[in-house]
């Protein structure tokens, strides 16, 4: 549909991918229109560009001769954009089924992972284009070398490059000839049942690449471990065939070595913090050395990398303290972000306001939650963002987090907040100089690093 597509409407719009994938179509040349509940930097920085973006979902909105709709995987049914589209006999299609249909015109790499998904993703793009290999890139975040942020245009490439997204396996979409997986860890458990039920769809997502392609996995992963792959380059700290050896972190920056097998392959220097940031370049290298990219571009590429929004992100300083607001929203990745930090600002004290995103993923993963964020000194913890459109347990609320954490941690400095708004006044009467504010979760709460950052 998209090939013969000339005007599109999205329903759903103000989306990290949805924008990208809209944004990449009018580039090439199709008309597009938009709508989305709220307003957003997204849906202005549409506007800006001159498409025509509606707030709020209404039956007007749809152009009648529109050639199709492209839905946000969030959007029921019931829509009244859907309803007309129906009505109308307009064709319809998820963004997962539009993402797809563009990978079977292109050479597409995917990136999977319950962890570094955009970051992988980002990285890599940028080391194919450091390669001049020219990608299309489609990534959940905004790349600030990215001229048009969270996508890349290629114009002569042949590659695609983009997130792979397990929920709903809307990856098995998708038609990629190479891929990567970052990690399998429980998660989205309002969909999938447990933990093996996730292993399978990575397992047919796996087997959607051709003989002729190859996979990338983490070898560390005990769950990537368990998978099947036809053709495969493993890497890892401990295990695998592509390794990290001799990390090293100083002056805010981080080197290490590259092998494979027994072969050293040379030397990467990172300016983003984290053990999980090497692992996501090392899967970057594993894929990109796969394809024949020179080493030499490899290091070019990630020695320019300086991080991506909202993924341990400095935005300013509040009160003195360096201030950072980051997207994580799984135990594991509270657990990076505060290593990390404890890594490059060793010695000074760390304050976390997380944000919990969605009752059903706090609930499954209550003892999770409550271990990592312990790992932070001082805990501001905001009621739970409601995620519209997605299956929701409300009998479980922040406060439980934050009594389970002082129950098991006595003496460890945690207060909830109601809202971002008492959020904000508890920080301000917490916070000191040479404190290192963190800003966590994938809802709203990012609104409040941008607003007390200075």
């Amino acid at each position: 549909m998209l090939q013969v597509a000339k005007k599109i409407h999205f329903i759903g719009i103000g989306g990290i991918g949805v924008s990208a994938l809209a944004k990449l179509l009018s580039r090439r040349g199709l008309e597009i229109t938009g709508s989305d509940l709220v307003e957003s930097d997204i849906t202005r920085e549409l506007e800006i560009e001159g498409k025509k973006i509606f707030i709020g979902h209404d039956s007007e909105n749809v152009p009648l001769d529109c050639d199709l709709v492209i839905y946000s995987p969030a959007v029921p049914k019931d829509n009244p954009e859907r309803l007309v589209a129906q009505t109308h006999g307009i064709p319809e299609i998820s963004y997962p089924e539009a993402l797809g249909e563009l990978s079977q015109e292109f050479r597409t790499i995917a990136v999977a992972g319950t962890n570094g998904k955009s970051t992988t993703t980002a990285m890599l793009g940028l080391i194919l284009e450091e390669a001049g290999f020219d990608p299309t890139v489609i990534v959940g975040t905004k790349v600030p070398s990215f001229k048009h942020g969270n996508m890349r245009v290629g114009k002569t490439g042949s590659w695609l490059v983009l997130e792979a997204c397990e929920y709903r396996e809307h990856f098995l979409n998708l038609f990629p000839e190479f891929a990567i997986v970052t990690n399998i860890e429980e998660d989205h458990l309002d969909y999938f049942r447990d933990l093996n039920h996730i292993r399978e769809a990575f397992q047919k997502f796996v087997d959607r690449v051709p003989e002729i392609g190859r996979v990338a996995f983490n070898a560390d992963d005990e769950s990537c471990r368990t998978l099947v792959y036809k053709n495969s380059a493993s890497f890892g700290i401990a295990n695998g065939e592509y390794r990290i050896v001799n990390r090293i972190v100083g002056l805010g920056q981080q080197t290490f070595e590259v092998w494979l097998d027994n072969s050293h392959l040379g030397d990467v220097v990172l300016q983003v913090p984290g053990s999980f940031n090497a692992m996501n370049a090392l899967a970057a290298i594993a894929l990109a050395s796969s394809i024949a990219v020179p080493f030499g571009a490899i290091q070019a590429a990630l020695e320019k990398f300086f991080g991506v929004w909202r993924r341990f992100e400095r935005v300013g300083k509040f009160q003195g303290a360096e201030l950072f607001s980051d997207y994580g929203h799984h135990p594991t990745a509270i657990r990076a972000t505060l290593e990390a930090a404890r890594e490059f600002f060793s010695g000074r004290r760390l304050v976390l306001c997380f944000q919990p995103h969605q009752h059903e993923r706090t609930k499954t993963l209550f003892n999770d939650f409550v271990d990592a964020l312990a790992m932070a000194d001082v805990l501001v913890i905001p009621e739970i963002f409601t995620v519209a459109g997605r299956t929701e347990q409300v009998d479980v609320s922040s406060r439980d987090l934050v009594e389970a954490i002082k129950n098991k941690f006595p003496g460890k400095e945690v207060v909830y907040a109601a809202d971002l708004y008492e959020a904000e006044r508890i920080l301000t009467s917490t916070v000191q100089e040479n404190d290192v504010l963190i800003i966590q979760g994938a809802g709203d709460v990012d609104s409040l690093a941008r607003k007390i950052a200075v």
